[in-house]
């Protein structure tokens, strides 16, 4: 069964009056400045007539509008899984971690090499993702580029319904082509259309390009997955000094007005459909001119997103983890046990997500299970423990006294097994560690990924054959 954190508390980084701050200055800049955002001349007509202006390839959002459009947006929803035991209910109370995407180069498990990822390499990935309960759902965490760039998200896609039940983000999916055929190969698995909608087993989100523009491609795949009933989210990934003020405050307003602008337009179309507010802002990294992804700034960012999503009341998918680190060691683990802390604790319904390298550029097998080690551990403080009479044990307290021990005691054995146990840490004595080799964590993550894909096998599914007939139709489109 998968492991989501299930909160006792949350932590709020931003007073009420600078939440309430950064939201008015968003809606500043989407009235004066406006967003670019493509849309074809009869969704232009509906925007008008729904209260927005465009003027000068400009789109220009009032905000009573904004605030009226996304307060239709649903508070809570379920993102179903091909097996029920696995949905996730987006409630509020409960988080649940992802793998990261899309990497494009992989780590090689027995060469120790990086190489440019296959679709073979992503079935590897997705399957030890679904023995992983830790991993709650599924974005396709190294890219197919062994198959054709034009429906390359097709076949993705393929790979995360058939290595795994869970449930997947089909996050590749950006153009209207790879939108339409990801609904079409998603609805033979949920068995229609119409039971696609009730359960819609797959969802999407589509990135802004900061600043304060997106894609006209994104946006209709967006209305295409929209009009399917498929829960459909935005996301901003600005990077400060770059694409985005150098400030903090002003990357989050910004940030923030390119997500409610995705999230506004959506609901205007689409009033009520399920949507989530994404962010994976960063800044720039000031000697080299990349980005940082590993930062405290970026960890404020993260905190800062997932308190505006909650505060207009839609779930918050927050980049997580995803370190600048080259290789699993202890930047990798510094950044990303800091970055998981911080979404655990701030409230993140969707963390993405484990596994990648180098700034989300390389996967890795081993930083994968290092990445849930660390998550378990957070989770375990983020649940907290409980507090009553069996658990506060006076009477075995009583009856041991001074001087005694708790070895011996039924309570002992009834509760022992409620303590936190680590699957990769290194709890040995010193000298059996020397007698083993001296084994890193790392070692220990290699052998574990190689055990589990040398043993699990993923649900049996008898739609392989038609989902590739899906794919090979809209490859000849």
């Amino acid at each position: 069964m998968i492991q989501p954190v299930r909160w006792k508390t949350r932590f709020e980084f931003l007073a009420d009056e600078e939440v309430q701050t950064i939201h008015r200055a968003s809606l500043q800049i989407m009235e004066r400045t406006g967003l670019v955002m493509p849309l074809s001349p009869t969704r232009q007509t509906q925007a008008r007539d729904l209260g927005l202006r465009l003027e000068g390839g400009r789109v220009y959002f009032p905000p009573h509008v904004v605030e009226e459009a996304v307060s239709q947006a649903p508070r809570h929803y379920t993102l179903y899984a091909r097996n029920p035991d696995y949905d996730l209910r987006l409630d509020g109370r409960h988080g649940y971690l992802s793998l990261d995407g899309s990497g494009t180069e992989l780590l090689d498990l027995d060469t120790g090499q990086v190489r440019p990822s296959t679709k073979a390499d992503l079935q590897q990935a997705v399957r030890l993702a679904d023995a992983l309960p830790q991993i709650s759902f599924l974005w396709p965490t190294v890219s197919a580029q062994d198959c054709l760039d034009k429906i390359q998200p097709l076949h993705e896609l393929e790979v995360l319904l058939t290595q795994s039940s869970k449930h997947a983000q089909a996050m590749t999916a950006v153009d209207p082509l790879n939108a339409r055929g990801s609904v079409e190969m998603a609805a033979e698995v949920a068995g229609g259309p119409d039971a696609l909608r009730r359960r819609p087993i797959i969802s999407n989100f589509q990135c802004s390009v900061s600043p304060l523009s997106y894609d006209g491609q994104s946006l209709e795949a967006a209305f295409v997955f929209g009009e399917a009933g498929i829960p459909t989210g935005f996301l901003n990934m600005s990077i400060g000094c770059g694409t985005a003020p150098a400030t903090l405050a002003g990357n989050a307003a910004q940030a923030n007005a390119e997500v409610l602008a995705g999230i506004t337009l959506f609901q205007l179309f689409f009033p009520g459909a399920p949507t989530f507010y994404g962010t994976s802002a960063t800044v720039m990294e000031l000697r080299r001119g990349g980005v940082t992804c590993g930062g405290p700034e970026d960890f404020l960012l993260q905190a800062i997103g997932c308190q505006m999503a909650h505060f207009y009341g839609v779930p918050a998918s927050i980049g997580t983890f995803a370190t600048g680190a080259k290789a699993s060691g202890w930047q990798a683990g510094v950044e990303n046990a800091i970055s998981g802390a911080v979404n655990q604790w701030c409230g993140a319904d969707m963390m993405c997500g484990a596994g990648l390298l180098n700034g989300a550029k390389i996967f890795s097998f081993e930083q994968l299970l290092l990445d849930c080690e660390i998550y378990d551990m957070l989770r375990a403080v983020s649940q907290g423990f409980v507090i009553k009479a069996e658990t506060l044990a006076l009477d075995v307290i009583h009856k041991v006294g001074p001087q005694n021990h708790f070895l011996a005691e039924d309570h002992t054995f009834e509760h022992m097994h409620d303590l936190w146990q680590p699957d990769l840490i290194d709890r040995t004595p010193w000298d059996e560690w020397v007698q083993t080799g001296q084994p890193s964590t790392r070692d220990r993550a290699k052998e574990r990924a190689r055990s589990i894909m040398a043993t699990h096998r993923p649900e049996p599914f008898s739609y392989a054959s038609r989902l590739r007939e899906i794919i090979a139709e809209y490859e000849r489109m």
